[in-house]
């Protein structure tokens, strides 16, 4: 019975189509393969989401082998989640990235560019499905080198420092990840998760377990862009070809968030972490500061992409500070918030892609007038713009109104007001774009330009509408939020 295999085509699938683009070469065919396989698995990420919810976790043994001898997959609300996430966001994005890989890559190279895009996605897809920890390393690994490729593929020049500065940070993040997950085996001599949940309080060298996360959680931070881990990221976004600028910024810093939920909560312990290692008062200290630093960094920058990277690194310590909080209520806000900020990001990202398109830049003085002549990309970037900032009525403001609930429960009114601040930080950097769309004359001597073609202006309208959509009837995501945020304490040690 195919159902019984959903865990585990949720990684077979791209990483079958991968090696079939490169072998046909032609773009056509490649995008169409990749079209068909993105689809294709968010389908059997619906399908084995609604199994997970009706039937609860669902356990995969590779090759008929059990745990611990063999490696298994194991989906829960949690990871069922990210992973319809990630394949949403990509089935999403293949239509859009058709006329933008032609413009930013050429036909030569976009068969090459599919397959790498086809192994990120595998990648990240591996690190949310399996349940070992060298596994997770592997899938890492995948997801790093197939994204080093993509980012080195952008049309300026300063793409390949980008490439070769996010491939000397992330060698650093893997490093430590997989010296981590050494210490972990050498402490219990096993890495299915499941045991080392078990394992590792019982472990007789508890300064081995205590090495093993510090190294595991530097590691991770770097791979999430946690601040002040994050400098690989502003270049990487803002020098990435357009479509994996969008991609990355939905999925890739998501998925490492969910891996750092996996191993604080259910393998090492969140009592543990949190009460032993002192990451409680850290990990809030770090997100505050990321939110206020990076959002003013923000309002600084000429080129609007990496405005918005900045922003990005910003958005990660909403997450991380609302995990930090440590009760219900933050945890379902962090979550909300990591599903949020997807939508939002990746609209945003799309609307920057199609003015890109258009008018070869998205510095701001590029962007000048460029309403008159892109009104629908001019209005996706305003609404996308809204839902990052928290407007009412939009995606993100659900995320930060639980986010504020959260703290204010514990009375944490510095964070709260971290929050609000950096809310409107938001509205600056949002304005200074939509200032120079809406307010500033084109310059003289650009030629008169046509909006974006509509194989790109739909699918970023598809995931403006959605910001709008779960702004207004929020009881999916939250409830998705809520059954996720049950496992992991459920999970917890």
């Amino acid at each position: 019975m195919i159902a019984a295999h959903f865990p585990v085509l949720q990684v077979v699938l791209p990483l079958a189509a991968a090696p079939v683009c490169v072998l046909l070469r032609r773009e056509v065919l490649a995008w169409w393969i990749t079209l068909a396989t993105t689809w294709a698995v968010l389908v059997n990420a619906v399908l084995l989401l609604d199994r997970v919810t009706t039937l609860g976790p669902i356990t995969y043994a590779l090759g008929g082998w059990a745990a611990p001898l063999g490696i298994v997959y194991r989906i829960d609300a949690l990871n069922g989640a990210v992973l319809l996430l990630v394949s949403a966001i990509a089935a999403v994005l293949l239509p859009y990235a058709r006329m933008s890989v032609l413009r930013e890559i050429g036909a030569e190279r976009a068969a090459l560019f599919y397959a790498a895009l086809l192994l990120c996605m595998t990648g990240l897809m591996g690190m949310a499905a399996t349940g070992d920890a060298f596994n997770v390393f592997v899938f890492l690994e995948i997801s790093s080198l197939s994204t080093y490729a993509l980012v080195a593929m952008g049309q300026d020049r300063r793409a390949l420092t980008a490439a070769f500065q996010y491939l000397i940070m992330g060698t650093l993040g893997g490093t430590f990840i997989l010296i981590g997950i050494g210490f972990m085996y050498a402490a219990t001599g096993t890495l299915n998760m499941d045991d080392l949940a078990i394992r590792l309080p019982l472990a007789e060298n508890q300064r081995a377990v205590q090495t093993a996360f510090a190294f595991f959680i530097v590691g991770i931070s770097l791979k999430l862009a946690l601040f002040p881990l994050h400098l690989w990221l502003p270049n990487a976004y803002t020098y990435a070809p357009s479509v994996v600028t969008v991609f990355l910024a939905a999925t890739a810093t998501k998925v490492a968030v969910y891996v750092m939920l996996r191993f604080t909560f259910d393998v090492f312990g969140v009592h543990q972490v949190f009460s032993n290692l002192t990451v409680e008062r850290v990990f809030p200290f770090l997100a505050g500061l990321g939110v206020i630093l990076a959002s003013v960094s923000a309002l600084f920058q000429i080129n609007a992409k990496r405005s918005f990277a900045y922003s990005s690194v910003a958005q990660i310590g909403y997450i991380v500070l609302g995990i930090a909080l440590l009760s219900p209520l933050g945890l379902t806000a962090g979550l909300l918030h990591l599903f949020n900020h997807a939508l939002a990001k990746g609209a945003l990202f799309m609307a920057l892609g199609c003015l890109y398109y258009r008018l070869g830049s998205v510095s701001l003085p590029a962007l000048a007038g460029a309403a008159r002549q892109m009104p629908l990309t001019a209005a996706a970037f305003v609404v996308s713009g809204l839902s990052l900032i928290g407007v009412p009525l939009t995606a993100g403001f659900i995320s930060k109104w639980y986010l504020l609930r959260a703290t204010l429960e514990q009375d944490q009114w510095l964070l709260a007001l971290i929050i609000v601040a950096g809310s409107l930080l938001a509205l600056g950097y949002v304005w200074r774009v939509v200032e120079q769309l809406y307010l500033r004359p084109a310059p003289t001597d650009r030629e008169a330009v046509r909006d974006a073609p509509w194989s790109m202006l739909a699918p970023t309208w598809t995931l403006v509408v959605a910001n709008l959509y779960f702004g207004i009837d929020s009881r999916l995501t939250v409830g998705l939020a809520g059954q996720a945020m049950r496992a992991l304490l459920e999970g917890a040690p």
